[in-house]
Protein backbone atom coordinates (compact mmCIF):
# COMPACT_ATOMS: atom_id res chain seq x y z
CA UNK A 1 0.00 0.00 0.00
CA UNK A 2 0.60 3.66 -0.17
CA UNK A 3 1.00 6.01 2.71
CA UNK A 4 -0.19 9.73 2.51
CA UNK A 5 2.96 11.15 1.54
CA UNK A 6 2.98 8.82 -1.72
CA UNK A 7 -0.65 9.48 -2.41
CA UNK A 8 -0.26 13.63 -2.00
CA UNK A 9 2.74 12.55 -4.50
CA UNK A 10 0.62 11.36 -7.09
CA UNK A 11 -1.72 13.90 -6.89
CA UNK A 12 0.46 16.12 -7.54
CA UNK A 13 2.01 14.25 -10.92
CA UNK A 14 -1.41 14.08 -11.49
CA UNK A 15 -1.86 17.50 -12.31
CA UNK A 16 1.94 18.37 -13.34
CA UNK A 17 3.98 15.43 -14.62
CA UNK A 18 6.75 18.09 -15.29
CA UNK A 19 6.68 19.31 -11.94
CA UNK A 20 10.66 18.52 -10.44
CA UNK A 21 11.22 16.63 -7.39
CA UNK A 22 12.26 20.31 -5.64
CA UNK A 23 9.24 21.81 -5.92
CA UNK A 24 7.10 18.34 -4.94
CA UNK A 25 9.51 18.44 -2.12
CA UNK A 26 8.98 21.82 -1.23
CA UNK A 27 4.73 21.83 -1.22
CA UNK A 28 5.15 18.64 1.04
CA UNK A 29 7.93 19.72 2.84
CA UNK A 30 10.39 17.02 3.15
CA UNK A 31 13.90 16.48 1.11
CA UNK A 32 14.04 16.31 -2.74
CA UNK A 33 15.89 13.00 -2.34
CA UNK A 34 13.40 11.18 -0.46
CA UNK A 35 10.38 12.34 -3.21
CA UNK A 36 12.73 10.88 -6.11
CA UNK A 37 13.36 7.43 -4.24
CA UNK A 38 9.42 7.39 -3.85
CA UNK A 39 8.53 8.14 -7.34
CA UNK A 40 11.66 5.55 -8.57
CA UNK A 41 9.76 3.33 -5.98
CA UNK A 42 6.23 4.01 -6.83
CA UNK A 43 7.31 3.58 -10.70
CA UNK A 44 8.84 -0.04 -9.82
CA UNK A 45 6.29 -1.05 -8.07
CA UNK A 46 3.95 -0.07 -11.55
CA UNK A 47 1.64 2.39 -9.51
CA UNK A 48 3.26 5.04 -11.71
CA UNK A 49 2.75 3.56 -15.21
CA UNK A 50 3.79 6.36 -17.48
CA UNK A 51 3.53 10.25 -17.84
CA UNK A 52 1.19 11.86 -20.63
CA UNK A 53 0.36 15.15 -22.04
CA UNK A 54 -2.87 16.99 -21.17
CA UNK A 55 -4.07 17.65 -25.30
CA UNK A 56 -6.34 20.10 -26.22
CA UNK A 57 -8.80 17.94 -28.53
CA UNK A 58 -10.53 21.14 -30.03
CA UNK A 59 -7.43 22.54 -31.48
CA UNK A 60 -6.54 19.47 -32.78
CA UNK A 61 -9.72 19.16 -34.60
CA UNK A 62 -11.43 16.35 -31.95
CA UNK A 63 -13.87 18.28 -30.59
CA UNK A 64 -17.18 15.50 -30.80
CA UNK A 65 -16.06 13.37 -27.36
CA UNK A 66 -18.96 10.80 -27.51
CA UNK A 67 -19.34 7.35 -25.47
CA UNK A 68 -20.67 4.24 -26.72
CA UNK A 69 -21.85 1.14 -25.37
CA UNK A 70 -21.34 -1.55 -27.84
CA UNK A 71 -23.34 -5.03 -27.50
CA UNK A 72 -21.42 -7.78 -28.88
CA UNK A 73 -22.38 -11.13 -29.72
CA UNK A 74 -19.42 -12.64 -28.41
CA UNK A 75 -19.38 -15.77 -25.38
CA UNK A 76 -19.44 -14.58 -22.33
CA UNK A 77 -16.19 -13.41 -20.93
CA UNK A 78 -14.90 -12.61 -24.10
CA UNK A 79 -13.16 -9.39 -25.36
CA UNK A 80 -12.47 -10.30 -28.83
CA UNK A 81 -15.15 -7.97 -29.81
CA UNK A 82 -13.18 -5.18 -27.77
CA UNK A 83 -10.12 -6.07 -29.43
CA UNK A 84 -11.52 -5.45 -32.69
CA UNK A 85 -13.04 -1.91 -31.42
CA UNK A 86 -9.66 -0.94 -30.09
CA UNK A 87 -7.68 -0.66 -33.01
CA UNK A 88 -10.04 1.84 -34.58
CA UNK A 89 -7.70 4.90 -34.40
CA UNK A 90 -10.67 7.53 -33.16
CA UNK A 91 -11.40 5.10 -30.21
CA UNK A 92 -9.32 5.92 -27.12
CA UNK A 93 -10.48 3.66 -24.53
CA UNK A 94 -11.95 0.42 -24.27
CA UNK A 95 -13.73 -0.55 -21.29
CA UNK A 96 -14.71 -4.12 -21.01
CA UNK A 97 -17.56 -4.08 -18.39
CA UNK A 98 -20.38 -6.16 -16.70
CA UNK A 99 -24.14 -5.91 -17.71
CA UNK A 100 -25.78 -6.42 -21.20
CA UNK A 101 -23.75 -4.21 -23.43
CA UNK A 102 -20.52 -5.49 -22.53
CA UNK A 103 -18.26 -2.91 -24.50
CA UNK A 104 -17.51 0.98 -23.12
CA UNK A 105 -15.57 2.86 -25.56
CA UNK A 106 -14.75 6.78 -25.77
CA UNK A 107 -13.93 7.48 -28.81
CA UNK A 108 -12.81 11.73 -30.19
CA UNK A 109 -13.60 13.18 -33.73
CA UNK A 110 -13.85 16.15 -35.31
CA UNK A 111 -17.35 16.43 -36.48
CA UNK A 112 -21.23 14.68 -35.77
CA UNK A 113 -21.14 13.87 -38.68
CA UNK A 114 -17.85 11.67 -38.81
CA UNK A 115 -18.98 10.39 -35.51
CA UNK A 116 -21.39 8.96 -37.70
CA UNK A 117 -18.83 7.32 -40.29
CA UNK A 118 -17.16 5.98 -37.56
CA UNK A 119 -20.48 4.27 -35.85
CA UNK A 120 -21.64 3.31 -39.26
CA UNK A 121 -18.46 2.45 -41.13
CA UNK A 122 -15.64 1.35 -38.65
CA UNK A 123 -17.73 -0.01 -35.62
CA UNK A 124 -20.17 -1.04 -38.04
CA UNK A 125 -18.60 -3.40 -39.85
CA UNK A 126 -17.37 -5.89 -37.14
CA UNK A 127 -19.04 -9.00 -37.18
CA UNK A 128 -19.89 -9.51 -33.42
CA UNK A 129 -20.96 -6.16 -32.99
CA UNK A 130 -24.80 -6.36 -32.97
CA UNK A 131 -25.62 -2.82 -31.46
CA UNK A 132 -24.66 0.14 -30.19
CA UNK A 133 -25.85 3.53 -27.73
CA UNK A 134 -24.02 6.55 -27.76
CA UNK A 135 -23.70 9.68 -25.65
CA UNK A 136 -22.19 12.98 -27.02
CA UNK A 137 -20.40 14.99 -24.38
CA UNK A 138 -22.05 18.38 -24.22
CA UNK A 139 -18.76 19.72 -21.74
CA UNK A 140 -15.75 17.98 -20.09
CA UNK A 141 -15.84 19.25 -16.46
CA UNK A 142 -13.51 16.52 -15.05
CA UNK A 143 -11.09 14.63 -17.01
CA UNK A 144 -7.74 13.15 -15.21
CA UNK A 145 -5.53 10.40 -16.74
Amino acid sequence: MIDEIDHKILTILQQNARISNANIARELGVAPSGVFERIKKLEQRGIIKGYHAALDHEKLGQGVTAFVFLHAGDRVGSVEGAGRVAKIDEIVEVQHIAGEDGILVKLRCGSNEELGRILREKIGSIPSIRSSRTLVVMETIKEQG
